[in-house]
């Protein structure tokens, strides 16, 4: 191992046998031989990464693509098929809540066992019962059976024996999502703390917040292989435009099985008709389609937050229509409306519509926050007369690598 590293994972591979209809009892394997077929899927595929002494990374990724069974590597719950782990010290895991824990015995005595567990003799427990008493905040109930305590009372449990067994290696899989909001802030507290001392941490996360604030460095993981690491702020941001693209994709697939049940479902109301439920006004001009582009489609579905955005709105004119305006509304799933304009309101030029064309809003910047949306379009005349109101024309989701809070994000900057 070289000098100054904690951790090193060379060109480690793990596949796992998933049986297509494996039988559960004996007699049923003999008789049905056939049943026990099965494909070997690689989790991990050549991951090779080293940590640092005292140092803090973050495995991200999604469901799926190799990060616990990592994390279970490291604690030598299994081992990789290939290549090597090399680890210098104690280590200390939280992988999965209660693992350790005996359900009829008391949190005391859990606390005994699960030391144990990490190599610690009784005296050194007994030297440090007190500390995980009081970080756990769980003396009261003690002495009750574990089996009696809710998820976030075996994680306050859990998390104190492990960062109270002066470990040089903690482990850390998702387990932070579980307890209050004090006792999380309180973790992260004791995290950084223990991080200053020289502790190495790897902690497992869909998180990105939790990330950053802990970690020097990211991992992402991606179909068993890394995909790319380095700054969390930048792995991050990447790694969640990369999860936005997919969910474009899914949204687009989607639609594609919306419309192919629409035209099923035509035998019984055509689409139209539909469409009719949701609009209405003297038909004078019709929306023909109505899309949004972004950066990745010309009929987007799934966008960034400040991601640049156009709405094209194609119309159709039967017959001419003075002093036209045009109007969109944009509406959480909820039913909030989040912003609403029309061309009168921002003082547009007067104009009528005497043939068919297209309209443009360009939006350089969505504003709004992670959530579902939909978007009402509008064509009135003179003395607010509806043409063509179209209600949930379009239907859009949003999301972002920040974590703020509320409709939309305001342009704003910070001076301490």
């Amino acid at each position: 191992m070289k000098p100054g590293n904690a951790i090193e994972v060379k060109n480690v591979k793990k596949k796992f046998k998933v049986y297509f209809d494996k039988g559960s009892q004996l007699k049923e394997r003999i008789l049905f031989r056939n049943r026990n077929r099965y494909e070997e899927r690689w989790v991990l595929d050549d991951v090779s990464f080293e940590v640092k002494q005292g140092e803090a990374i973050g495995l991200i990724g999604h469901n799926g693509c190799g990060k616990s069974t990592t994390l279970k590597l490291l604690t030598r719950i299994m081992y990789p098929d290939s290549g090597s782990i090399e680890l210098k010290g104690r280590v200390s895991s939280l992988i999965e809540l209660g693992a350790g824990f005996h359900p009829d015995m008391s949190g005391r005595e859990n606390i005994y066992t699960n030391a144990s567990i990490f190599g610690l003799t009784k005296k050194e427990i007994d030297e440090r019962l007190d500390d995980i008493i009081e970080f756990s905040e769980m003396e009261p109930f003690l002495d009750n059976p574990v089996r009696t305590y809710s998820s976030g009372m075996y994680m306050r449990l859990a998390f104190s024996v492990a960062i109270n067994v002066n470990a040089d290696i903690l482990l850390i899989d998702e387990i932070l999502a579980v307890g209050d909001v004090n006792f999380q802030a309180k973790c992260f507290n004791k995290l950084r703390e223990i991080k200053a001392q020289g502790t190495t941490i790897v902690i497992v996360s869909h998180s990105m917040g939790q990330i950053e604030q802990i970690c020097d460095r990211s991992i992402w993981i991606h179909e068993g292989k890394i995909k790319a690491e380095g700054n969390p702020r930048e792995i991050d941001k990447d790694y969640l435009d990369f999860m936005g693209q997919k969910r474009q994709e899914i949204a687009e697939q989607s639609q594609k099985k919306d419309e192919a049940k629409t035209m099923v479902a035509e035998e019984i109301e055509t689409r139209a008709e539909a469409e009719e439920k949701k609009r209405w006004g003297n038909g004078r001009a019709r929306f023909r389609e109505v899309c949004m582009s972004g950066k990745q489609s010309d009929r987007q579905r799934v966008f960034a937050t400040e991601e640049s955005v156009k709405i094209r709105m194609n119309y159709k004119v039967k017959q001419k229509v003075q002093d036209a305006v045009f109007g969109i509304g944009i509406f959480r799933d909820d039913g909030v409306q989040c912003y609403g304009t029309n061309t009168r309101i921002e003082q547009f030029k007067r104009f009528d519509l005497d043939k068919d064309g297209e309209v443009v809003v360009n939006i350089e910047k969505l504003s709004l926050l992670p959530g579902k949306y939909t978007l009402d379009v509008a064509i009135e005349s003179d003395m607010a007369t509806p043409v063509d109101y179209f209600r949930q024309a379009y239907s859009f989701e949003v999301y972002s690598s920040l974590t703020d809070v509320g409709v939309f994000r305001m342009e704003h900057q910070w001076e301490v």
